[in-house]
């Protein structure tokens, strides 16, 4: 089977979006699980007039669309309810992840998935591309963009395996501890990395 598909993953506030743009501006198509999760739950959708028949219309925002944190904050209470959501939504990601990989047309795929590891879905992927970054620094950035508690931060990170343990999954590596100049340069490396596998195919 020819080389294709990169899996992009990495702890909250590890910079996976940062990565995934740099290699979108060298051309490469980036599928994201996180946005199709967004996409299979938008206001109409069949996915999210089961979690309305579950929890209610109080699930929702007042413009109408997933009240996401309070799902987050009913889903981290209870295993029994993470699991029934995991059930209804995995499937239509899924389905979703590999009919944008037929549309793709760049010589490879990153595959954004940020609990690629937690899911067990490593196997779906040609090679594991870990962002690892300090834990302090995963949760300054998260608590920056998200504008959320230490505490809930923190909560987010305990439901997230181990950067060891992440680690030991990858095949490639990219330390985001230090400046986006030495980033890009990382990217830029295994991006052409990625085009010889990709031309041996």
């Amino acid at each position: 089977m020819r080389f294709n598909v990169v899996a992009l993953t990495g702890g909250i506030g590890s910079g996976k979006s940062t990565v995934a743009n740099v290699f979108s501006e060298l051309g490469i198509n980036i599928i994201d699980a996180d946005s199709i999760a967004r996409e299979i739950v938008r206001p109409g959708s069949p996915a999210l007039q089961k979690i309305i028949a579950r929890y209610s219309r109080s699930i929702l925002t007042e413009e109408g669309k997933l009240n996401r944190a309070m799902l987050r904050n009913i889903i981290f209470q209870s295993c029994k309810e993470k699991n029934w959501l995991d059930d209804l939504l995995h499937p239509l990601i899924n389905m979703r992840t590999e009919q944008l990989k037929k549309l793709t047309s760049s010589p490879y795929i990153i595959w954004v998935v940020p609990l690629l590891i937690e899911n067990g879905l490593q196997h779906l992927a040609d090679r594991v591309l870990v962002i690892d970054t300090e834990e302090i620094i995963q949760l300054q950035r998260t608590q920056r963009r998200d504008k959320i508690s230490f505490n809930q931060v923190e909560k987010i990170l305990s439901v997230q395996i181990s950067r060891t343990q992440r680690l030991a999954y990858a095949n490639d590596v990219i330390e985001n501890n230090g400046t986006i100049e030495q980033m890009m340069e990382r990217v830029a490396e295994l991006h052409q990395s990625y085009l010889r596998l990709a031309a041996i195919g």
